[in-house]
């Protein structure tokens, strides 16, 4: 293993964020900040031995502090969406900032994409850990919530995420990473001809802002099946109400899985040849193609994206699940551990 620690320019107010670059002896390297503990890159080898980045990111902070996106930022305290921007808890009512035509997103502009988190380096195991304080009624959120974030890379080609965290009042913990992908290279244009499989026989059904109903729909039938695998973009365009609701795919798929840590999808890129296979312990992926990719976000390289140019698979409690009974619940209670984990692999 290598590491290395750059500086990854400052902030308006003058704070300084860092990058960290790992490097394992296969020839795969990643890189992380401490703005947002936010995945940058990961240059991997395709069928032919040539290497790309194969996530969106900017060049420097300044650029993902302007044009936002999320793009490989960890999301908290609670990711995707919250119904209504409330939720109650323990005969409590909380008010959450109305992000997302007055629902809340991400928790909200202030969440924990936008904070420099303390960073701790660990060489030898090719991890670097980033641990954040989030306040009691930040976001609007109970509890003082202590989170740390690990990133490791290992000899396999597995980004390795962790997460771990404990508060001292019941409240939501939530986390995922909303990194963008595209096996072929983050500046090569469309993802619709990947190749995606999804192990999940349902999906939460949304509303027309994207706010699930309650409904575990099955997908059989329906252009949400990627049990058996398909190209992205085969259905995308179908008529189809959910389709229309998320722009194309933007929703979650209720998992196949007893909580255990499995493989739950797989996506291979045509050209390159490079495959991706995702495993967790979540019981939900929010699997979302970029639609409302903006061609002003200008990336790595000078490279202009746009819509439809990185997938996300995001591994997460159900959207909303606070509002909902029949969902799994994601209250962390005080004093109990959070902790998951997510592993990209790439070969």
């Amino acid at each position: 293993m290598g590491m290395k620690i750059s500086s990854f320019g400052r902030l308006a107010d003058g704070r300084e964020a860092k990058l960290v670059t790992i490097a394992n002896t296969n020839g795969m390297s990643v890189e992380v900040t401490n703005y947002g503990a936010a995945l940058v890159s990961a240059v991997t080898p395709d069928k032919n031995g040539c290497h790309a980045d194969v996530i969106l990111g900017y060049a420097d902070v300044t650029d993902y502090a302007k044009n936002g996106g999320f793009l490989g930022a960890v999301i908290g305290r609670s990711g995707n969406r919250i119904g209504g921007a409330s939720f109650e808890l323990n005969g409590v009512r909380y008010n959450l900032a109305k992000n997302e035509n007055g629902n809340n997103l991400h928790s909200g502009p202030d969440g924990y994409d936008t904070k420099i988190w303390e960073m701790e380096t660990d060489e030898g195991a090719g991890s670097v850990t980033f641990s954040y304080h989030s306040a009691d009624m930040e976001q609007g959120y109970p509890g003082n919530f202590d989170v740390s974030v690990t990133y490791t890379l290992t000899e396999d080609n597995e980004i390795k995420i962790t997460y771990t965290g404990k508060a001292d009042k019941d409240t939501i913990a939530n986390m995922t990473n909303h990194s963008y992908f595209n096996l072929e290279g983050h500046d090569s244009g469309s993802i619709l001809d990947h190749i995606l499989w999804i192990d999940a026989d349902a999906i939460t059904a949304v509303d027309a802002e994207s706010i699930p109903t309650g409904e575990i729909r099955r997908v059989e039938g329906t252009p949400f099946d990627f049990r058996t695998a398909k190209a992205i973009g085969r259905d995308i365009e179908m008529d189809d109400d959910q389709l229309k609701k998320g722009g194309g795919y933007d929703h979650n798929f209720a998992l196949n899985t007893d909580g255990s840590m499995k493989k739950i999808a797989e996506v291979t890129a045509p050209v390159s040849g490079r495959k991706m296979e995702v495993f967790t312990d979540c019981v939900g992926v929010q699997f979302y193609t970029g639609n409302f990719i903006e061609d002003s976000w200008i990336g790595k390289d000078g490279k202009p994206y746009g819509k439809r140019t990185g997938f996300c698979l995001e591994t997460q409690f159900y959207p909303d699940a606070i509002n909902h009974e029949n969902f799994a619940s994601p209250v962390l209670k005080a004093g109990d551990v959070y902790h998951t984990t997510t592993i990209y692999k790439f070969s």
